[in-house]
């Protein structure tokens, strides 16, 4: 194995966030410039599921250089061009990697993918549309079980996300994953997501999951994960903003959120360099 430095950051990007059209206010404007950054600088993409098998000491790739691309909550804007008001039709994520090796050829980045993290609940998804984004039906669950060119694979964000929208459809406002700190709890929250993920049509089981807000408890990452198989998840990602690396906790890995640890291009470049 190369001795040059053995770290990979691992990004995430929202396709809900469209707030205007530049780098820091639009996550599809961001997306696109950094991957020409990311190319400019020499780093490759590499799946989410092949750092998991470094970290798990399963395989022992060259990590120099090397970033992730991950997606949270499963807005269908992952994957299908929408428009947003004010701010116009917007790219979709995966578009824009298809549309990167359109421009690039698929030399420049062999391993191009996306990890893209989705809510389970049909019931969830339908409260969170309507309330947080614009009630047109956004957050659909027919994409994913095709993998787009290879670009995408699905992965788990919880049942329904302790998402405080629930409160307009009766249930107990959460908004803080927090609170999911007994079995019972944990079960709902990522075992039943995850065989509800498995059994979209087309779909595998969703073996890594995303804490939602990035919310880990020591319940979940010392407890629950660790001390139970059943659920069959290899690894857990927070928003902690630092990179993985060999010595990472498996149910605590980190990621660096766009908007919030890097808002331009300077800022991501930092983050790749350091």
């Amino acid at each position: 194995m190369s001795t040059s430095r053995q770290h990979c950051p691992v990004l995430l990007y929202h396709s809900q966030n469209v707030l205007g059209n530049d780098h820091e206010t639009n996550d599809h404007v961001a997306l696109e410039e950094d991957l020409r950054l990311i190319q400019r600088l020499g780093f490759q993409v590499i799946p989410l599921n092949w750092l998991v098998s470094w970290v798990l000491g399963e395989l022992e790739p060259d990590l120099a250089k090397t970033v992730c691309i991950t997606f949270d909550d499963g807005v269908d804007a992952d994957v299908r061009d929408l428009h947003f008001p004010e701010f116009g039709k917007q790219r979709a994520f995966a578009n824009i990697m298809a549309d990167f090796q359109d421009e690039f050829g698929p030399a420049a980045q062999p391993m191009l993918h996306a990890t893209s993290f989705v809510v389970a609940s049909p019931e969830a998804r339908s409260v969170m549309d309507r309330y947080s984004l614009f009630d047109q039906g956004w957050m659909n669950e027919g994409w994913w079980g095709h993998d787009h060119e290879g670009l995408l694979t699905i992965a788990n964000h919880g049942w329904d996300h302790e998402h405080p929208d629930l409160a307009h459809a009766g249930h107990e406002p959460a908004g803080d994953f927090h609170g999911v700190d007994c079995l019972e709890k944990a079960d709902r929250q990522i075992f039943a997501a995850a065989k509800y993920i498995a059994n979209v049509d087309g779909c595998r089981w969703p073996d890594l999951f995303a804490y939602p807000y990035g919310h880990v408890n020591d319940y979940l990452s010392r407890e629950y994960f660790p001390n139970h198989d059943h659920h069959r998840t290899r690894a857990a990602f927070t928003t902690e903003p630092c990179p993985v690396t060999v010595g990472s906790d498996r149910w605590q890995l980190g990621r660096f959120i766009c908007g919030r640890h890097w808002r331009s291009h300077i800022d991501l470049e930092k983050i790749l360099l350091s």
